[in-house]
């Protein structure tokens, strides 16, 4: 309790209390007289010394004892002339102590001495210290005004002390008036200090304000004390019966405790309520600087006391005409004429305000003519309103934007013309407004600058409703009225109209006018939150097949043209409530809802195939020429375990975004399957199709570190001559050892080829290659090398010249190596890729076409192609012994490559059968499990060693070769 008690007091409060208990004392002690005159002076002192000390030391510092008494260098320097007004003041009473004639209490200004000096000093260096954080005007008027302010001010007050003190005391001195008037040289000093620092202590900067009134207080203390020991050395009375000592004392404390209290909030005064932009504003219109200095700390700003000069001159008059109706005292001539140039004074400064009134009322009347200017200028509708919504005043851009006459909505009340919908929300706001603001004006006055916004729709004349955008605010006018509302209410019209426009753009797609991805992502999210009572959810993908070429063909304007009529084929072939989106490029997709039972998978199949259907039947109506296209087809469902979970929130929410993408993944993973599969038709999502395709990107990406850190390896499978089982060459084929597990090469030359690393690895695979049946046939071995490409191989930038530097860097002789590639390479881009081979062919490089019969060269075709080998797919030599079909087939592409010219060579061979079979049939060259498997290239070296000295020996070497 003790701790929790402890840590509620203010850290300031504790040098409070012990300068309070110390003054208590000492007026205790010094009207009962305790110590004599010694004590009162040496108390005087040791409090001057110790104010000295704190205000000086404190002043050096960048912060003070406490926390947070920090102030910025203009109110250090502020407290460093209370230390020198201190230090002055203890001089003084050090001096006037150490004097046998240095009694404060008869101090006269008939008599100055040195002690006398430093009195004064004090009071310089405590007002200097007052007006020092004060931004001083630079406009003469503010100077003039001040000047007349501090006179009516200080006249005021001599008047009312003369007539009730010291009017007496001149009569019974018997001093002659310049003798008297000396005699109140310091009560009149005082007061001239005392309405001259005034207009500086009201402008101090907030949160300074306490430290200006601290300092002030000292001074008005000190001045006290002068006027009291004044008047009772002039009264005749004993420096023992002088209380002026505790006033000194009280003063000094102020100043000792400065330091020690620090800045702190303040409440808001009226008279310098402004905030930091209005002041600015303000200086700058008095072509006066910043009110920050150059440190960025705020500067106060002299305020002119207002009324205090009047209110004191008027009691004055009040006073002394009381004293000369009762008779009790004359008016001295001094007295009068001090009075009526105070009078005189003061007339001139309500002539200033009357004439600075009455700029302010033309300034108003000016304000008010160039509002009414403004408001009738601007299209907005600007409406003055009593506190209860009623019309009084509306713009001519209201009854412009509104179509009303002034009568009809002068005297209205706003409710009226605003939509019933909207009505609830606006009255709410508005009472809050409106008590927000009673609340603030109970405490504070209401800031203009809070306003209201609302959103509503408004009643026009003919009865349409206008989106509109109103701000309320506070408006007084200059005729001192109550205060009223004033609105500005812009009509949103064209902006709704163009925020409509821009939505539509943002989810439709501009060719089509179908929906867009992001369209059909929001929609199918909206859909799944839905379930189970939407029913079934599916998603059908669909690709035109063969778009691109329409597009190269015929141009993009033809392109357009397709997708457009596809799109309205497919929106007229599905349910109202099913959503047609336009996927991107050539890919469309349909979220289809079904009712819950057993028959909604076959629907959407039905659906699918329908969509195919006249997607694929009817040819596409393109100028005089009519172009048919198919379409691959994806059908992915929303089973059961992607159902969004119950509950809310963002785990809700992030899971129902996954079950949506992974939905809308699935289908077109599907759709790429029928593509995949020749396209024309319709493919289920099935699980297995997300993980092919993501071992495919798995692969991809471990592709680029595979081959960096060579995990690829070359193995070579034998090619013979299958009358004599000699070995005259080798296929080079490329093995992936993937963390000590080979991948079939049918997994990883698609990835390859996508990311485009089959280029580099084609060309490795090429040296390396080269590079051993070189040293093979250095060797004296005859024997050939075959390599497979790819078309992007061959259609990649200076493919021939690399083929030809490899050749060139391995010594390899150009007929001993040979090119196999697929039979569609040779047709599809034939101008080309045609073009290059030959250019390696006129080399001496020889050509194949691998897995011949399966592709699409055509037997006409087949003598205009640079071809020097055809292999035969192992499909055909499968068959052989089994299929009548496949044997006939194997035998005419025997017979034709000998027409041609051309060395055949079957692939595939397993079975003894086989073997047979193609020897019968003529066939010059086979490979195969049979003939040998694939295998490194130092097992392939034995190989061939023992195949060479068993084939010299005998002309007939049996199979499978050893090794």
């Amino acid at each position: 309790m003790s701790g929790d008690h402890t840590r509620r007091i203010p850290p300031r409060a504790l040098p409070v209390a012990m300068a309070v208990i110390a003054g208590a004392l000492y007026a205790t002690g010094s009207l009962l007289g305790w110590g004599g005159r010694a004590f009162i002076a040496w108390t005087e002192v040791a409090a001057a010394v110790a104010a000295a000390v704190s205000l000086l030391l404190s002043a050096r510092r960048p912060a003070g004892p406490p926390a947070d008494a920090a102030p910025g260098g203009l109110w250090r320097a502020s407290w460093r002339w209370y230390g020198i007004a201190a230090a002055a003041w203890f001089a003084g009473a050090l001096g006037s102590a150490l004097s046998s004639a240095g009694d404060p209490g008869g101090r006269s200004a008939l008599s100055l001495s040195v002690p006398d000096l430093f009195y004064l000093v004090a009071l310089t260096s405590l007002v200097v210290g007052l007006v020092v954080p004060i931004r001083l005007p630079r406009d003469a008027g503010a100077w003039l005004r001040y000047a007349a302010d501090t006179y009516v001010c200080a006249c005021a007050l001599f008047v009312l002390g003369w007539v009730a003190l010291f009017g007496r005391l001149y009569h019974q001195s018997g001093e002659s008036p310049s003798e008297f008037l000396l005699e109140l040289l310091y009560p009149l000093i005082d007061i001239v200090f005392i309405c001259g620092a005034l207009p500086f202590v009201l402008g101090a900067a907030r949160g300074r304000r306490r430290l200006a009134w601290m300092g002030y207080g000292a001074l008005t203390a000190v001045a006290g004390a002068d006027i009291v020991t004044t008047f009772v050395r002039l009264d005749g009375g004993r420096a023992a019966d002088d209380p002026s000592d505790i006033l000194r004392l009280a003063g000094l404390l102020l100043l000792l405790l400065v330091p020690w209290t620090g800045p702190a909030p303040e409440p808001d005064l009226p008279v310098d309520d402004i905030p930091a932009d209005i002041a600015v504003d303000i200086a700058a219109a008095d072509g006066e600087p910043d009110a920050a200095d150059p440190a960025g700390e705020r500067r106060g700003r002299m305020i002119g006391p207002g009324l205090a000069p009047a209110a004191v001159a008027a009691a004055a008059g009040l006073f002394i005409a009381g004293h000369s109706i009762t008779g009790e005292n004359g008016l001295e001539p001094g007295v009068s004429i001090t009075a009526g140039s105070a009078a005189l004074v003061l007339i001139a400064r309500l002539a200033g305000l009357l004439r600075e009134n009455d700029r302010l009322r033309r300034a108003v009347e000016t304000g008010e003519e160039h509002f009414r200017a403004l408001t009738e200028s601007i299209d907005d509708a600007v409406l003055i309103c009593d506190l209860d919504a009623t019309v009084r005043y509306a713009s001519a851009g209201a009854l412009r934007t509104y179509h009303y006459a002034p009568d009809e909505l002068l005297g209205r009340p706003l409710n009226e013309i605003v939509h019933p919908e909207d009505l609830p929300r606006v009255q709410d706001v508005f009472t809050e407004f409106l008590d927000d603001q009673a609340g603030t004006a109970a405490g504070r006055l209401a800031d203009p600058r809070d306003a209201l916004r609302v959103s509503c729709r408004v009643r026009a004349a003919d009865g349409t409703w206008l989106p509109t955008e109103s701000t309320v605010s506070w408006f007084t006018g200059s005729d001192g009225g109550p205060a009223r509302l004033l609105v500005t209410t812009r009509d949103l019209s064209e902006q709704a109209a163009l925020q409509r426009q821009v939505a539509h753009l943002t989810f439709h797609d501009g060719l089509t006018g179908l929906p867009n991805r992001s369209y059909f992502e929001e929609r199918t999210r909206e859909v799944l939150s839905r379930r189970p009572s939407a029913g079934a959810v599916a998603v059908v993908f669909v690709d035109l097949d063969g778009f691109t070429a329409v597009n190269d063909s015929e141009g993009h304007a033809a392109g357009d043209q397709v997708l457009s009529q596809a799109a309205r084929r497919l929106r007229a072939n599905v349910q109202s409530d099913d959503t047609v989106a336009r996927w991107g490029g050539d890919e469309f997709a349909v979220l289809v809802q079904l009712p819950p039972d057993d028959r909604e998978t076959r629907a959407t199949v039905e659906l699918a195939g329908r969509l195919l259907r006249v997607l694929s039947v009817d040819p596409y109506q393109v100028g005089d020429k009519h172009i048919v296209l198919t379409a691959s087809v994806g059908i992915a469902f929303a089973g059961d375990d992607e159902r969004p979970p119950d509950g809310g929130g963002s785990d809700a929410e992030r899971r129902l975004r996954r079950t949506a993408a992974d939905l809308l993944r699935n289908g077109d993973l599907a759709m790429a399957r029928a593509k995949e599969l020749g396209g024309g038709r319709v493919e289920v999502y099935a699980p297995h199709m997300h993980a092919d395709v993501v071992r495919r990107l798995e692969l991809g990406s471990d592709l680029q570190r595979a081959l960096a850190e060579e995990q690829f390896a070359i193995e070579f499978q034998p090619v013979v001559e299958l009358a004599t089982s000699r070995v005259c060459g080798v296929e080079a084929l490329l093995r992936w050892w993937r963390g000590g597990e080979a991948v079939p090469p049918e997994e990883f030359i698609g990835p390859a080829e996508e990311s485009g690393l089959m280029i580099p690895l084609g060309g490795w695979v090429l040296r390396e290659a080269c590079r051993e049946v070189a040293r093979w046939r250095r060797d004296s071995w005859d024997i050939g090398l075959s390599v497979n490409f790819t078309g992007r191989q061959i259609a990649a930038p200076r493919f021939v010249e690399s083929v030809a530097a490899v050749l060139a860097e391995t010594g390899l002789p150009p007929h001993a190596l040979t090119l196999e590639v697929r039979e569609e390479v040779l047709v599809e881009d034939a101008g080309q890729n045609v073009a290059r081979l030959s250019e390696l062919r006129e080399l001496g490089v020889r050509l194949a076409i691998d897995d011949f019969g399966t592709g699409y060269a055509s037997l006409a075709y087949l003598g205009q192609l640079p071809v020097d080998i055809i292999k035969i797919d192992p499909s055909f030599v499968a068959g052989l012994g089994s299929d009548e079909t496949l044997t006939l087939l194997t035998r005419t592409i025997v017979r034709l490559g000998s027409d041609l010219g051309l060395t055949v060579v079957a692939e595939g061979i397993e079975r003894p059968e086989q073997l047979q079979a193609l020897r019968e049939m003529g066939c010059p060259r086979g490979q195969g499990f049979l003939v040998a498997r694939p295998m490194a290239a130092g097992r392939v070296e034995s190989l061939v060693r023992t195949n060479l000295e068993e084939h010299g020996r005998s002309s007939d070497v049996p199979l499978p070769l050893p090794g």
